[in-house]
């Protein structure tokens, strides 16, 4: 069983803007003000990793489905339908979510991913911020039946896709916990606390995200360089085997 919750006023002094002081009354996925092309996210003169390196792991490319709650985070169409995620928000987002989680004992944070190219980068992720990690199919009653030997308490549900992830998703919804989601073009957001703009079904990305967000995570408690991550965690070994 996981350690006890942390009080609640820790999950609240994240909650600035209108749409996070309304968490317990709807769930938006909105960090920062509502609209606008950059969703009250900073745009940063540098990022993260390069350009190129987002772009060539396709963590951009969205779906030929755009839902209402993801215009926000769409730069552009392509000519075959594809819809473009701004890869700045993208960046801003790993930054904040990693302050986020740095707001939990990593012990309570429980990481799930049921997409077959999340599984890896998922028990990676996790094992690298002490997270705990359900990849595969996720157990009904995981985190509300406590007479399964599956039943866990986190502090905060991440999924790595809310409708490939929703029985987890309705699951942390029904118990209160704050969720983080990675969410393309095409998901909606109204169970997801905050999301983290990006293509959620590719092997390449997911790995990328995983690994840029675990070393972040890392980074702001002190326990790691760019350089040191880059040496010590090759990011193809990140990438799903399926």
């Amino acid at each position: 069983m996981l350690q006890s919750r942390l009080p609640l006023p820790a999950l609240i002094i994240i909650r600035s803007t209108e749409s996070l002081k309304a968490y317990f009354v709807g769930r938006s996925g909105y960090l920062g003000v509502d609209g606008g092309p950059n969703a009250g996210v900073k745009t940063m003169t540098e990022l993260l990793i390069d350009r190129e390196t987002y772009e060539t792991h396709a963590v951009h490319i969205g779906t030929q489905q755009k839902s209402a709650d993801m215009a926000q985070f769409i730069q552009e169409v392509r000519a075959d339908g594809l819809y473009l995620i701004d890869i700045e928000i993208t960046d801003g987002r790993i930054r904040a979510i990693s302050q986020f989680l740095n707001r939990y004992n990593p012990a309570n944070i429980m990481v799930v991913s049921a997409r077959q190219y999340g599984q890896r980068p998922a028990r990676k992720f996790a094992e690298a911020i002490g997270a705990n990690a359900s990849v595969g199919r996720f157990i009904p009653g995981s985190l509300t039946n406590p007479a399964l030997r599956s039943y866990v308490e986190p502090d905060m549900l991440f999924v790595t896709d809310p409708a490939a992830d929703q029985q987890a998703l309705r699951e942390a919804v029904n118990t209160g916990l704050p969720i983080v989601g990675i969410c393309d073009a095409n998901n909606n957001l109204r169970n997801v606390d905050l999301a983290l703009p990006a293509n959620n079904k590719g092997r390449k990305s997911l790995s990328l995200l995983y690994w840029v967000l675990a070393r972040e995570v890392l980074k702001a408690r002190g326990e790691t360089t760019d350089e040191a991550w880059a040496e010590a965690q090759d990011l193809e070994d990140w990438e799903s085997t399926f």
